[in-house]
């Protein structure tokens, strides 16, 4: 991807001025204002929550006197998601190396195959219990030397975690399914992103299908067939598994659409007489904004000791510098892969991604510029600068195997979704 030209008095950010910011300064934050990519007006489409609503509020905003109707496009953990996905691929394409765990699902007799899964992929990153029930070497994880470390992690010892899963110091991590339960190891998010929606108005969702078939809608009753050879469905109710006129009929009623075959009448979203205005039917926003923040502080708290001594502020500061690149080189890589939000939700950056560092009380906040391929150097370099300080962090990834008991898992739910889908020629819908 081509450089962003940078905005006038914005400088390249540079491991001394990272490395100084750590040490005194407040917070990285980037605050990018985005339109859909259909242009000014055109409806984008938020995530739904239960009930079919999306995360509405008024907020207050500089230069409006009144508090404004913004709804909420994607969230800070979707956002975090979004991160370790772009860390993801860059290490898949070989851009980038940072510590990586990793369970290698393959050969395993799985009816639909799962392939390898990482830490950066797994919900709980290494607390998740897809890597506690998986093996080291024929261990259960958390019971191996190294799974053990996690057991002893906190504010005062990061360096289990620095060594072998770094985001986790990042975008924080409840250590909830380990051996503690509850009282596992607590990491606050230290990386923090939201992108909104601003003077939100909503929409109307229409959906309607025209079948090429013009199948009618008294064409039926369809039958669930006994032995339907991959059609779960029949016209015959001799076909059945009872063979009678009084067999179930498919679905509901038994109607064409149950097998998803006819049209589909033309209808709005549900309207919500309580809210007044259709649920789920997309937004048209004067703007949106994507907020994100590093609080260095956050940063600050971890320490560092290496082989169980004492911390050592040379390699705090080396440690904390590395999470801060990383923390960097997360966000600025996914917004290289740009914002494909979901379906009908693309949004474009009017302006380049620009970062401020907020340093001492009162004064102004500098301008500093970091493209994906600067962030990844800056990360090598500072990576260099702890390993020069004693502090390591693992090169290759981890690699696991998962139990007998989790595969077993996985593969029952795939052939209950399998048996699923067979008894619903709806797909499940």
């Amino acid at each position: 991807m081509t450089a962003a030209k940078q905005q006038p008095d914005t400088r390249p950010l540079d491991l001394k001025t990272l490395t100084e910011a750590v040490t005194d300064a407040a917070a990285f934050r980037c605050r990018t204002e985005l339109q859909p990519a259909g242009g000014e007006g055109d409806k984008v489409f938020p995530p739904t929550y239960a009930g079919a609503v999306y995360a509405t509020e008024k907020r207050r905003l500089p230069g409006r006197e009144e508090p404004v109707e913004c709804v909420l496009l994607d969230s800070v953990q979707s956002q975090a998601n979004r991160m370790e996905e772009a860390l993801q691929q860059a290490i898949d394409e070989g851009r980038l190396q940072i510590p990586l765990i990793e369970v290698d699902f393959t050969g395993n007799g799985l009816l639909n195959e799962v392939g390898k899964v990482t830490s950066l992929q797994a919900p709980h990153r290494i607390a998740d219990a897809i890597l506690r029930d998986s093996l080291l070497d024929d261990t259960p994880f958390r019971h191996s030397e190294l799974g053990k470390q996690l057991d002893t992690v906190s504010l005062a010892n990061a360096t289990p975690l620095y060594e072998l899963c770094p985001t986790a110091l990042v975008l924080g991590m409840w250590d909830s399914t380990g051996p503690k339960g509850g009282l596992g190891a607590k990491f606050q998010r230290a990386m923090v992103s939201e992108i909104v929606g601003i003077d939100a108005v909503y929409g109307v969702k229409t959906s309607s299908r025209i079948d090429p078939l013009q199948i009618m809608l008294n064409a039926g009753p369809l039958y669930r067939a006994a032995d339907h050879n991959g059609i779960g469905w029949t016209l015959d109710p001799s076909e059945t598994k009872t063979g009678k006129k009084s067999a179930a009929k498919l679905g509901k009623d038994g109607k064409p659409s149950e097998a998803n075959h006819g049209n589909v009448t033309p209808s709005l979203s549900k309207f919500d007489k309580e809210d007044g205005r259709y649920l789920a039917g997309g937004v048209t926003v004067a703007s949106a904004e994507q907020m994100v923040v590093l609080s260095l502080p956050a940063l600050r708290r971890l320490q560092f000791p290496l082989d169980g001594g004492k911390p050592d502020q040379k390699v705090n500061e080396a440690g904390r510098t590395v999470l801060a690149a990383l923390a960097l080189c997360a966000a600025t890589l996914a917004a290289e892969r740009g914002f494909d939000l979901r379906s009908r939700c693309l949004l474009w950056p009017t302006k380049a991604m620009t970062w401020s560092l907020l340093g001492q009380p009162g004064s102004e906040p500098e301008c500093v510029a970091l493209d994906a391929d600067a962030a990844i150097a800056l990360l090598n370099t500072a990576v260099e600068g702890a390993e020069a300080a004693g502090l390591k962090w693992r090169k290759k990834p981890l690699e696991l195997k998962p139990s007998p008991q989790l595969v077993q898992l996985v593969k029952k739910s795939q052939e209950l979704a399998v048996a699923q889908g067979a008894d619903d020629p709806k797909g499940g819908e």
